[in-house]
């Protein structure tokens, strides 16, 4: 079925505008819950308090407030806040052009995706490889609902992708966190930790293969709960025990080599390991020519030594 548009817009820079409609790209499968009424089992309803009343409020007497100081407010009104938003134009208007290496991804907030509007076919599609092919990515500002969002638009599959992207004062800077204190390693500390990363890695990245368990955990006791069953409460996992650096290299290096070793001792591996070195020697040494035996014979007999 064909996504729905949940907006539309007009790209602009320079001379050329782009109509395009907005998609929806992700969505949170996260599981949520509600709160209920243990005696009842009804689900109950938030009220408004205020304390220094004593009294539940009404949404239609709330206003809003700016705390400009402790427990200090300015109060606007509805018109007051409609009088300060922008335009509602729904126009994005591209600033300028980045390499894309340059790109920091902290800066990603929220991601859509681009399709071109009536009339916006050709222009769209020249956008996105004029894009691809300079590897650039394009900064501007969305006029949305009132508001001006700083965004990042970039080439994806022969199409476009807009980021809605922090703005720099909403982004902490990471020279805040405690990352230790500095510490040297051993070349041959270096070199595990590179080893283990080699036995890791897979040509690319494949998030098919990842699921969210604890939302399959919940949902399976939820039906176990429909149906009347109890619910399983799997056993407390040990904590993880905290192990020096190097030993847990080693440790991490022996169970994959452990698991290759496993592999190669079964028996197809074993009868390939025997006929393989049937041939070979220790290198630097001339081994005379075998006589020929029967198969059976051969399949059995130990590798040569040397």
């Amino acid at each position: 079925m064909a996504a729905r548009a949940i907006g539309t817009g007009t790209i602009s820079f320079g001379l050329v505008s782009i109509p395009v409609k907005l998609y929806t790209a992700t969505s949170s499968e996260a599981v949520s819950f509600n709160l209920i009424h243990n005696k009842c089992k009804g689900r109950i309803k938030q009220q408004i308090f205020c304390p220094t009343d004593n009294e539940i409020v009404e949404r239609g007497d709330l206003v809003k407030g700016y705390e400009y100081a402790k427990n200090q407010y300015v109060l606007f009104t509805e018109e007051e806040l409609d009088a300060l938003e922008a335009a509602k134009t729904n126009s994005l208007e591209i600033v300028e052009f980045v390499p894309a290496e340059t790109v920091d991804w902290i800066y990603i907030s929220k991601t859509y995706y681009l399709g071109p509007d009536k009339g916006g076919d050709k222009a769209y599609k020249l956008l996105s490889a004029a894009m691809e092919r300079t590897q650039k990515i394009a900064v501007g500002r969305y006029f949305t609902r009132g508001k001006e969002q700083l965004v990042l638009l970039r080439p994806y599959k022969n199409g476009l992708m807009l980021h809605y992207a922090y703005y720099a004062n909403e982004v902490r800077a990471f020279d805040e966190v405690d990352t230790g204190a500095v510490i040297a390693t051993k070349p041959i500390e270096d070199e595990l930790a590179d080893k283990l990363i080699a036995q890791l890695t897979i040509p690319e990245f494949n998030p098919e293969q990842y699921r969210d368990e604890y939302v399959e955990r919940v949902k399976a006791a939820v039906e176990q709960k429909v149906a009347g069953q109890e619910v399983a409460i799997p056993p407390e996992q040990p904590p993880a025990q905290i192990i020096d650096l190097f030993e847990a290299l080693k440790r991490s290096l022996s169970e994959a080599g452990g698991a290759a070793a496993n592999d190669a001792a079964s028996p197809a591996a074993r009868r390939g390991a025997g006929d393989q070195s049937e041939g070979e020697g220790t290198a630097g040494e001339a081994k005379p020519p075998k006589k020929a035996v029967p198969r059976k014979s051969a399949r059995g007999a130990k590798p040569a030594t040397g």
